[in-house]
């Protein structure tokens, strides 16, 4: 199924680099076009959901809206995911948002219980227990310590959604560091705006004089490499040895990864890894509205480090620099005045994200 946007309005979207252009207006602004997007670009993807261990200590059940469907994960003993959908008479089996630790799955209904495998348990008054009526399981992966739920469970194999991008992130073992920080953000911008911002450094001159400071904005590279995700490198100015006000790290330098750059990677739909010498930060997205995203920025580091303001303190301050430009596009996009316009030669990585966006709206693979 295609998203409700015209063919014509994508098709400069599509051509070569150099030649092409920003999506259409409604990609950014259109109720319809989101719905289309929660339906089959996240719940019928590759979601994160956030890190499994900070699940795992509000209990050994959780309900999560994943795209637009409701889904529930249990953790206990390794996580597994199922369609928050009782196979009675369809009740929601815990209220979305909320969590709890008990040993059973029970409807609040009538009563049908089930294992936190979901196979049924037991059927209140009935003579025996239906067969076959076990909850409806959904793919479910923890990668990194990071929580992958494909909601739909319809889309490819993680495996293929994730292509070759673990080389370049498990070198930074990110199982092993500790998060030690997480502010939450509500962003006025559809969320493309803000994985397109992240994306490119072409801006970075002229609003994040502190980040420019630390890592030349022209350094690096993009990779071109099989998976559904986008990236690239940056690197650190011969002084700094990390991205702080001062270049310079409070925290433990981690072992065997690239001392001089800092790798920026998008795993679509809604992680984006930020990969440092001494530390790992990520940025979780979450759709809200056309014009509203919701989020989570976290901060992981190697379990000994005490001093975190450096990073934190950094990013923050750059977050928000790239807030306030993500809220301007996204008013100029609403705009009756707006034409796609094109990209410039360094924009490379957002033509790469652009593409993957539009050639999941026309349904091609």
């Amino acid at each position: 199924m295609n998203a409700p946007i015209a063919a014509e309005e994508l098709a400069s979207a599509l051509l070569p680099f150099g030649e092409s252009t920003m999506l259409p207006g409604a990609a950014y602004t259109s109720e319809a076009v989101l719905a289309w997007e929660r339906r089959h670009l996240f719940a019928g993807s590759w979601t994160c959901l956030g890190r499994t261990a900070e699940l795992s200590t509000g209990g050994n059940q959780h309900a999560l809206t994943v795209g637009d469907l409701a889904v529930i994960v249990t953790l206990a003993p390794q996580p597994r995911a199922f369609a928050n959908v009782c196979r009675h008479r369809a009740h929601s089996l815990l209220p979305v948002g909320t969590s709890c630790d008990r040993p059973a799955i029970v409807c609040p209904y009538h009563g049908w219980a089930y294992t936190l495998d979901g196979s049924l348990r037991s059927a209140p008054r009935m003579e025996s227990l239906p067969a076959g009526h076990g909850l409806v399981e959904l793919p479910c992966v923890d990668w990194h310590g990071w929580l992958f739920v494909n909601a739909l469970g319809t889309g490819e194999s993680f495996g293929s959604h994730l292509g070759t991008l673990d080389r370049l992130v498990a070198p930074y073992d990110p199982a092993a560091l500790v998060p030690m920080a997480r502010h939450c953000y509500e962003v006025a911008a559809n969320w493309k705006i803000l994985a397109e911002n992240y994306h490119e450094c072409y801006h970075c001159p002229l609003i994040h004089p502190e980040l420019c400071a630390v890592s030349p904005p022209n350094s690096g590279n993009n990779w071109h490499e099989p998976g559904n995700w986008v990236g690239g490198s940056m690197d650190l100015r011969e002084h700094a040895v990390t991205m702080s006000r001062d270049g310079k790290s409070h925290g433990v330098m981690l072992d065997g990864v690239d001392p001089r750059s800092v790798r920026y990677l998008g795993l679509f739909p809604n992680l984006l890894v930020s990969l440092h010498p001494d530390y790992v930060m990520t940025h979780r997205l979450e759709p809200v509205s056309p014009a509203l995203t919701r989020v989570e920025c976290e901060w992981l580091f190697h379990p000994s480090t005490v001093d975190i303001a450096y990073a934190v303190d950094f990013w923050d301050l750059t977050n928000k620099q790239d807030w306030a430009a993500c809220e301007s596009v996204q008013l100029g996009v609403s705009s009756p005045h707006y034409r796609p316009g094109p990209l410039a030669p360094n924009e490379n990585a957002v033509y790469d994200w652009i593409r993957l966006i539009a050639t999941a709206y026309t349904a091609q693979r």
